[in-house]
């Protein structure tokens, strides 16, 4: 069968002249100079590599020197950027907007509107693709040793906090003077003191805490909690840590248990909450020179671990959203969210200059009370009847329960929930190295949604179940989430780093020796991260895994 219509031939190219070196009007061009880079403009040449990837631009750099200047090109890293990342500034980073020390970072978990600075594209491309492909330099860092302790080979559990370039590093040791150490970029360190003026004994910090409020004239707030019941606030000069003076101390009445042991805190002045080992959270507000204890509430259905969130949605409100263990009948756990509405200060807070006290007339006033809470979780079995549909659900949830959380965290959005077990061992047979290596880890990824309540007819809460998180070996020993981005610390000494929203992992340390207790308790871990770098501690030592590089 013929066609319909002939094809028409393929146009064909314009024949090309034949060039002979030999002829001396064909080399003119060669006797003035004029080369390939010569008779294309530089934007052009731009606009021909903007049709390239990064791994080309990589490549073609090292052609020359104007190829090397051309190829980083910010505007070009930056299109590049935002194609594979999707995000126009570093993630995992928490804090304040416009630091003096130029880190960006931002409060969570509210959507912040990013500064208009020059930024270095091609280096926020670099530190991004480290982070997806777990590439790091390891670094270690040496905190002071207690003056002395009663268990001196227990390795106690150390709080790590990240504020831009410093780090600040307490252990939980008891000591006649705890200390709380501050690195700095460059490797210096520094300790602040905080002695208790209730006891002479010893005494530990249980937790610490930063504040998320933009800081007084470039400091920054920092709160440290005694087992004594004191707290106290410094006012860290991330210049010069050592000129960091106590501006706040607060001592707990005596037979508050309560409020006593603090082992959790969230701060943003002038609102302070702290979550106690009896679980009751206490506010108090510290716009003063004296804390005023505003308020206490306690749980009967909540258990640790925990997570805790604060954030300003409004001038006058904060938020705090709370993510715990709930027990589900008759011996497996789940967990549950709860969001606290608390009503602010009527009237912006600040300091003076000189960054100490703020001035009486710029005291707050509000309540700072909580006015509306609302709780979600999930494992929920609906009342009275119900259908096929719902037992499905029912089905699902209950294949979700674990035998215990070993930890759980949010950001405000994401919710990543660690199962573990309840592992002992006996100090007769310790544990090997591979014991608990071979067993695959399952995170469990929840989004907690949490619309505005303005009216009756307002959707609920909602902890809906996104997906599993497979890769990492071992047993759980802590999680770091920030902004999309979740980090976890397994027993056994490795070291993931999860990316929430596509549901990708990256192996950044593997397994290492297993480190037990002296009783055979496997040794406690904690980890933290901001947008350039992870600190984990674990058996009294402390590593950093840096990004920038």
């Amino acid at each position: 069968m013929s066609l319909k219509r002939h094809l028409s031939p393929a146009p064909l190219p314009t024949p090309k002249r034949f060039r002979d070196s030999s002829i001396p009007e064909q080399r003119l061009g060669l006797r003035n100079g004029l080369s390939f880079d010569d008779s294309l403009y530089d934007e052009l040449i731009l606009c021909i590599f903007s049709h390239l990837s990064w791994v080309d631009l990589c490549t073609a750099q090292p052609t020359n020197k104007k190829w090397c200047r051309l190829t980083a090109d910010n505007e070009l890293w930056r299109n590049l950027y935002l194609i594979t990342f999707g995000r126009p500034r570093l993630r995992g980073a928490r804090g304040h907007l416009a630091r003096s020390d130029g880190r960006e970072v931002r409060p969570l978990p509210g959507r912040a509107a990013g500064s208009y600075i020059l930024k270095d594209w091609k280096w926020m491309f670099r530190i991004s693709s480290n982070w997806r492909k777990g590439r790091c330099g390891i670094e270690r860092l040496d905190p002071a040793t207690p003056l002395a302790t009663p268990e001196p080979k227990i390795p106690y559990l150390i709080h790590i906090h990240l504020a831009g370039h410093l780090t600040i590093v307490a252990s939980s040791c008891p000591s006649l003077r705890p200390t709380i150490d501050i690195f700095t970029s460059k490797g210096a360190k520094y300790t602040l003191h905080c002695d208790s003026q209730a006891s002479n004994n010893f005494c530990q910090i249980t937790t610490m805490a930063i504040d998320q409020a933009p800081p007084p004239v470039g400091n920054i707030r920092l709160v440290s909690f005694l087992s004594t019941g004191e707290f106290i606030i410094f006012l860290v000069n991330p210049l010069y840590p050592p000129t960091s003076p106590e501006i706040l101390r607060r001592a707990q009445r005596q037979g508050n248990t309560r409020t006593l042991s603090v082992l959790q805190a969230v701060y943003h002045h002038p609102l302070l909450i702290t979550l106690s080992a009896t679980f009751s959270i206490s506010l108090y507000d510290v716009s003063g020179d004296i804390a005023q204890h505003k308020q206490t509430l306690t749980s009967f259905t909540s258990f640790p671990p925990t997570s805790m969130v604060l954030s300003t949605p409004a001038p006058a409100m904060y938020k705090l959203v709370i993510i715990y263990a709930a027990p589900v009948y008759p011996s497996h756990w789940s967990i549950g969210a709860t969001e606290l509405v608390i009503s602010g200060p009527t009237r912006d807070v600040s300091v003076n200059i000189s960054g100490f006290l703020p001035a009486p007339s710029q005291a707050s006033v509000g309540q700072m009370k909580v006015t509306s809470t609302r709780t979600v979780r999930a494992f929920d079995v609906p009342q009275g009847w119900i259908d096929d549909a719902k037992i499905t659900a029912i089905r699902e949830q209950w294949n979700r329960k674990v035998p215990r959380v070993a930890d759980t965290q949010t950001d405000g959005k994401w919710v990543v929930v660690a199962p573990g077990e309840n592992i002992h061992f006996s100090s007769t047979t310790p544990p090997g190295p591979n014991q608990y290596v071979n067993s695959m880890t399952t995170l469990q990824l929840y989004r907690l949604h949490l619309p505005a309540a303005n009216s009756v007819a307002s959707p609920p809460p909602r902890l809906t179940f996104v997906r599993n998180l497979y890769g990492q070996m071992g047993p759980i020993a802590s999680l770091a989430l920030s902004d999309g981005r979740c980090v976890s610390l397994g027993l056994n000494g490795s070291l993931w780093v999860w990316d929430l929203e596509a549901g990708t992992g990256a192996e950044v340390s593997s397994t290492s020796t297993f480190e037990y207790y002296r009783d055979g308790e496997p040794a406690r871990g904690v980890v933290t991260f901001d947008d350039r770098r992870i600190v984990t501690s674990k058996a009294n030592q402390i590593i950093v895994h840096r990004f920038d590089i």
